[in-house]
Order: structure tokens, then C-alpha cells, then sequence
């Protein structure tokens, strides 16, 4: 029998994939502490789509991430020009996927907020996508001291090199893709969103691997 964390400590990603949401399936409540120092090469500022057959990596430029740097001072860079290019690439990459009117508009809105900081961009297209998949989760950015010994930590599980510690959790499902003859597993949320719409939590639910 699996064991549920009602309460679960993660970090802060940028739509993420969708062994994430693996992860936090059982959770109540998900906490991300404000003051976790920032993984390089992480999921934090990056999610992978698929564009025209091939695994695209959308990225949120930010300002030079200093060592030891927690994640609340990490502010977007927005003198480059990615919103645009985030924007045209999820609607030239989905735009004729089933779902793609139900999700978009909503996820356009938040982008167009411009955000400051790089953890309340993440933190509310998270809560839309947690909403997306009728979950009822709170979800919480505090400090790390306001966290208990009880809750899950799974802050460094989810990320691009941890593959063997993916693998423990998630099992990939196979569903409808937009581009290509071969599925490409564990893509941002949006692509399982965007091409299944409310089959997305059964492939989850699917996703978990047995004990």
C-alpha cells in the first residue's frame, strides 16, 4: 500500500513535468519554502515541450544567479524577449491540440501579469495547472523554518539528471502527442494538458509506479 504525505516540501519549477505531479498526487497541502538556494540546471526557470517532433527546452531568462542565492530574490529578465517567444511557441506547438481553448487564455493571463519575481510566476502557473486537473491542493510559499519533520521533502527529486530517482516514482503512460510517430514521456504538464484535457489526471494516476 502506498503511503500518503498529506503534507509535501517541494521546490519551485516552471510548468513542470509531468513526474512532478507524479510526486505529489497523495499531497493536501504543498509547501514550497521561499528561502531554498536555487538548483542549477533545474527545472526552476525551464520546461520542455514538443515542437514539430522535436523536445523543445522553453527557459525564463533571469538576472545572474549568485551562489547560495534563494529562490524569492530571483527575478525575471524581461529586457530579453522571451514572453513572446513562450507564447508563440506553446500556440505553434499545441494550437491545434484537442484542449488547447480550454487552457490557454488562462495561462496567456498569468504570463501577461509579468511577474517580478521567477517563484510568483511559478507559483501561479502551478496553482492553475493544479486547478486544471481538479486538484484540491493548497499550496504554500513560506520559510524553511516554518516547515515540520512530518512532511515530505521531495525538493531535488524532480530534476534533469536525477533520472534513476525519476524512474522510482514514474512510469511513463503513452497518450495522443501532437508532433511525431514516437511519444516523448515526462514533457511539461501543458502537453499532457493541452492534448487529453480531463484524461490528464487518469494518465497520472496511471503514471505512478508499484511498490
Amino acid at each position: 500500500m502506498k503511503k500518503n504525505f498529506p503534507v509535501v516540501v517541494s521546490d519551485s519549477l516552471y510548468l513542470p513535468p509531468l513526474s512532478y505531479f507524479v510526486a505529489i498526487k497523495a499531497c493536501k497541502e504543498l509547501i514550497i519554502p521561499s528561502d531554498t538556494p536555487i538548483v542549477r540546471q533545474s527545472y526552476v526557470n525551464k520546461a520542455e515541450v514538443l515542437l514539430a517532433n522535436k523536445k523543445e527546452v522553453l527557459s525564463v531568462p533571469v538576472f545572474g544567479i549568485r551562489k547560495k542565492q534563494v529562490i524569492r530574490d530571483l527575478r525575471i529578465d524581461y529586457n530579453q524577449k522571451w514572453l513572446n517567444v513562450h507564447l508563440r511557441g506553446l500556440q505553434s506547438a499545441y494550437g491545434k491540440a484537442p484542449f488547447f481553448e480550454y487552457f490557454y487564455s488562462d495561462l496567456e493571463h498569468v504570463y501577461l501579469r509579468k511577474h517580478a519575481f521567477l517563484i510568483d510566476l511559478n507559483r501561479e502557473l502551478l496553482t492553475l495547472c493544479l486547478k486544471f486537473l481538479a486538484r484540491n491542493v493548497r499550496l504554500q510559499v513560506r520559510e524553511e523554518k516554518d516547515m515540520n519533520a512530518s512532511d515530505r521533502d521531495i525538493r531535488g527529486l524532480i530534476h534533469p539528471k536525477r533520472l534513476i530517482d525519476r524512474d522510482k516514482i514514474y512510469v511513463p503512460q503513452t497518450y495522443q502527442q501532437i508532433f511525431g510517430l514516437n511519444f516523448v514521456p515526462n514533457l511539461s504538464i501543458v502537453d499532457l494538458l493541452f492534448c487529453e484535457g480531463p484524461m490528464a489526471e487518469t494518465i497520472l494516476n496511471r503514471s505512478e509506479k508499484s511498490n
